[in-house]
């Protein structure tokens, strides 16, 4: 079994080697040294990898040439960042095997903003010598070198993985190419003439027995049939009052040709521009990426058959082209995630506001499971998806990863688990497994965010299943220490009965076993201004673990690391495209 690391570690080694030749290759010429003093780039020495991808998408923003260039490698920048902040880089650091690759990555990120601050210059000398092909060229070889580093890092996940559970690793970490016909080849060491790779979404790593780690899933489809799409879009729009279609003039004018004054946010799949229409209406416009898949989009199109004040409302569609547009009511105050982590702004949400929100998100919920009659089940609640209008009430938003169910007992498996780590329930990170009750769980941590401006850090070394914020309320209200708990910002200014039941409230809903969690319903009675209903006591979370269990099946337990389950879809000219996914499987249990 040790066998399993070392060959792991062998080929980080090898596919680092491959990454080095890259980069000296690319330090031998000379643009690279004029790059490097042009931008000073030997400041960045001390800064760590995601603070470097901050900076490359921040510089990208600002490129005056080579635009979308340097659009598509900030945005591929912050899919290495997205795949970073679910490893452990302190630890990783320390290890030889993943030190290294990890450390040529923070060069690679800073060749990228070295072109990236250059693309900003408009004359001179710099300018001139930059003019031409070689420039395209050379953000051409980052955006590759970058992109393989998204191939990489899942690998490094696996030695980090391999090195804590030598006796539990399992052979065949090498990461190959499976298609349908069941044949297996290696993935290749370079790739090229894709112009778009996107990568979503995150699970948990589990022993899955027998299955193979790495084994990447490779199928092809065709792009999106945009026939096929108006028609569903015509359709809803037939049967959705309110839903209409746009024109794409009205689109452009809107937003000043999709100028970078009127971006308001990035996703993995879409950009999102604020723009105002000829009645005078500022809608929220989103801009979907070619290379989006089709359930992305038609989940968005489930906003279109439902109406509620606490959920952001779908206003219309156009599609023009390859281009793909949703219209959103806008949300003058921005995202819950705005305020509530930041420390000037949080201050800005008093208690009464909180609690707003807190009951403004449960309605919302009600509907979504019960009340809407579609059983839709969003499986991404979390603060950057709750926007607030100008009163500050909120909004639910982004049903990217949303579901429908056949009833509002309905349970149901997937493979594919998405969400934020900190708000996914236990049974849906580990197996798949989800229902309206996993809504729950996750509103029982934003309850706990909202009351504290903490995050909620799952600790996988320790087999945690629930995160220390929930840990730490739980401890908190059965010392009667609840106090402890309050978001400092607020000072002394709040009802400690109220912190008291939301936080009674939140930790029900943050039950590990989902049949004893209340359903939304019961969770807004017990919200409800006066509510007499008397409450019962939350269980104790179980206890945390310091090493691996020994014994029982361990084909049904999870690692204490966890991983990636990413889905990548490249794109070129050709009349297909391919959607590869890199997971670490898991058996329905």
């Amino acid at each position: 079994m040790a066998a399993t690391a070392e060959a792991a570690r062998h080929r980080v080694v090898a596919a680092a080697a491959a990454l080095r030749g890259e980069r000296n290759a690319m330090e031998s010429s000379s643009l690279w040294g004029v790059l490097g003093q042009a931008s000073n780039v030997a400041q960045l020495v001390g800064v760590d990898a995601l603070g470097l991808v901050s900076m490359v998408a921040q510089a990208a923003l600002a490129a005056r040439r080579h635009r979308d260039a340097c659009r598509r490698l900030g945005q591929h920048a912050e899919l290495v960042g997205g795949l970073l902040r679910e490893l452990e880089l302190a630890e990783l650091m320390r290890r030889e095997a993943t030190r290294r690759p990890l450390e040529q990555l923070q060069g690679a990120l800073r060749r990228c903003y070295a072109l990236a601050t250059a693309c900003q210059e408009d004359g001179g000398y710099l300018h001139r010598l930059l003019l031409g092909a070689r420039m395209a060229d050379e953000l051409r070889a980052a955006q590759h070198e970058i992109d393989m580093y998204i191939r990489l890092i899942p690998l490094i996940a696996l030695v980090d993985s391999s090195s804590n559970h030598r006796d539990k690793a399992m052979d065949g970490a090498a990461t190959a190419i499976k298609y349908s016909s069941n044949r297996h080849i290696r993935f290749p060491a370079r790739v090229s003439g894709f112009t778009e790779i996107h990568v979503q979404g995150d699970t948990k790593l589990c022993n899955a027995g027998e299955q193979p780690l790495g084994t990447v899933y490779l199928q092809e489809q065709k792009i999106l049939d945009i026939e096929e799409l108006v028609e569903l879009c015509t359709r809803t729009e037939e049967s959705c009052p309110g839903f209409s279609k746009f024109d794409f003039s009205q689109i452009v004018h809107a937003t000043d040709n999709f100028s970078e004054n009127s971006n308001i946010g990035r996703g993995g799949f879409a950009t999102v521009y604020k723009g105002q229409l000829p009645n005078g209406l500022v809608v929220a416009i989103k801009r979907l990426d070619e290379c989006a898949v089709n359930f992305d989009f038609n989940n968005e199109l489930q906003l279109a058959r439902v109406q509620h004040n606490n959920l952001v409302k779908l206003l219309g569609w156009c599609i023009h082209g390859k281009e793909r547009i949703l219209v959103y009511e806008f949300a003058d105050r921005g995202s819950l995630q705005h305020y509530i982590f930041d420390k000037m702004r949080k201050s800005l949400l008093d208690w009464p506001q909180r609690v707003n929100i807190i009951k403004g998100v449960a309605e919302g919920l009600v509907y979504l499971h019960k009340l809407s009659m579609l059983w839709i089940v969003h499986r991404d609640l979390k603060p950057d998806n709750i926007l607030l209008d100008y009163n500050m009430n909120p909004k639910i938003s982004d049903f990217g990863s949303s579901s429908s169910l056949s009833s509002e007992v309905a349970e149901e498996h997937t493979r594919r688990v998405v969400g934020t780590s900190g708000f996914k329930a236990p049974e849906y990170a580990s197996r798949g497994v989800y229902s309206v009750k996993t809504d729950v769980f996750s509103f029982g941590v934003l309850v706990l965010v909202i009351i504290s401006g903490r995050k909620n850090s799952i600790l996988y070394k320790q087999r945690d299943a629930i995160g220390d914020l929930v840990r730490d309320a739980w401890h908190m209200w059965r010392d009667g220490r609840l106090h402890e708990l309050v978001d400092p910002s607020l000072g002394n200014v709040y009802e400690l009965d109220q912190i008291i039941r939301c936080t009674q409230v939140a930790l029900l809903c943050t039950q590990e076993d989902p049949t004893v969690r209340p359903t939304m319903p019961d969770v807004a009675a017990m919200l409800s201004s006066g509510s007499v209903i008397l409450l019962d006591d939350p269980k104790k979370p179980s206890e945390l673990s310091n090493e691996v269990e020994k014994g029982g099946d361990e084909t049904s337990t999870c690692m204490d690391q966890s991983s990636q389950t990413i889905d990548i879809t490249i794109t070129s000219s050709a009349p297909v495209s391919t959607r590869v996914r890199i997971i670490i499987d898991q058996e329905i249990i």
